[in-house]
């Protein structure tokens, strides 16, 4: 039994020796086709990949933000005295010219102040005028003519003090433009603090956006800009007229504003949303590769040039990226051919074969 149970544990291992050899040499077969124990050519050669000729070409930055349309000018309208509305000219949704009346407060009791003092005005002055001729004939003295003098001087402005009260029982409009919903009624009374509505002078608009903090220095004055609106297919343009004179620290954007050209006003109302597509540069010799040819690396981007039949990481320094492409500022030179699908599987000096080259 001892000598049967011997022999079992024998071939038990001589099988599972068996075992591991013809799996190694399953390995050596498939790696091998020629049976010399070599490893296959796709072990160290990738198939043929695509790649790209770098070619100096016309490159155009162009920018698109998120923009607002703006009237030129737009007030909310509130009394300057408080009283009960009289008389209400606020036609809505209806241009206004400037300087038109479009509230009226109650003024009856400032009118009779204003007409007893005009009374006590005209009196003052005959007193001041006959003791001005008793002063030539030493007939009073000159302190009851200063007296005299001073009370007229005194009714004058108080009269003018009352004219302004009365010019601020009065809403008028302070530029021509079209006047919004009106906030109040007919006999509703008014305070300083209540808004009665709102006027807009709507040509020319204003066409407000922001760029980010990089593209700030190439943003000018002049420059013009396109925009379409949600619901449109027509394309605007607008033309930059001034912007802020700091970057805004917290959006790290700059706010720029343009005014929409006179011709192109039909069919736009402030407070529309604008996409606003704005050509900051243009250069004629940029380099320009697939944004896929890219290696993104810890602290490097790395693109993968051909170099006598091999492939040689070459460290890259990129500019402004479009849809597809990106800009090479420093790495490439012009003629360069670089790999743009397997750069991942690519390793320094693997050899390197080109099936098809992209545009």
């Amino acid at each position: 039994m001892r000598f049967f149970h011997l022999t079992m544990r024998h071939l038990g291992i001589l099988s599972f020796s068996t075992g591991i050899l013809a799996l190694n040499l399953l390995v050596a077969c498939r790696q091998s086709p020629d049976g010399q124990g070599r490893p296959s050519r796709s072990s160290y050669e990738l198939a043929a990949v695509d790649g790209f000729v770098v070619t100096p070409s016309t490159f155009e930055t162009d920018l698109t933000a998120a923009g607002t349309l703006l009237p030129a000018e737009e007030t909310t309208l509130y009394p300057e005295a408080s009283g009960r509305v009289v008389m209400l000219n606020l036609p809505e949704g209806r241009p206004v010219s400037q300087g038109e009346l479009l509230v009226k407060l109650f003024d009856e009791d400032l009118q009779a102040q204003l007409k007893k003092m005009d009374a006590q005005l005209q009196q003052a002055r005959l007193s001041e005028q006959r003791l001005a001729d008793l002063l030539k004939i030493k007939g009073v003295s000159q302190q009851e003519y200063d007296a005299a003098a001073l009370q007229v001087r005194v009714l004058e402005s108080d009269i003018e003090l009352t004219r302004v009260q009365l010019r601020k029982t009065e809403v008028r409009a302070p530029y021509r433009g079209v006047i919004g919903l009106r906030q109040i009624s007919l006999g509703a009374y008014v305070t300083p603090a209540t808004p009665i509505t709102t006027i807009r002078a709507t040509h020319p608009l204003r066409l407000d956006f922001s760029v980010p903090e990089r593209f700030a220095t190439l943003v000018r004055a002049g420059q013009r800009v396109s925009f379409q609106v949600q619901g449109q297919h027509r394309v605007y343009s607008a033309i930059v007229v001034a912007s802020e004179p700091a970057i805004s620290a917290d959006a790290r954007s700059l706010k720029v504003r343009a005014q929409v050209a006179e011709s192109a006003q039909t069919g736009l109302t402030p407070g529309m949303f604008a996409e606003v597509k704005l050509r900051l540069q243009s250069r004629n010799n940029a380099l320009l590769i697939p944004a896929q040819a890219i290696v993104p690396k810890a602290r490097d981007k790395v693109v993968f040039v051909s170099r006598n039949g091999q492939a040689m990481p070459a460290i890259v320094k990129t500019g402004t990226r479009q849809a597809e492409k990106i800009e090479i500022i420093e790495g490439l030179k012009a003629g360069d051919t670089i790999a743009v699908t397997g750069t991942l599987f690519l390793r320094p000096n693997t050899p390197l074969k080109f099936g098809r080259l992209v545009e």
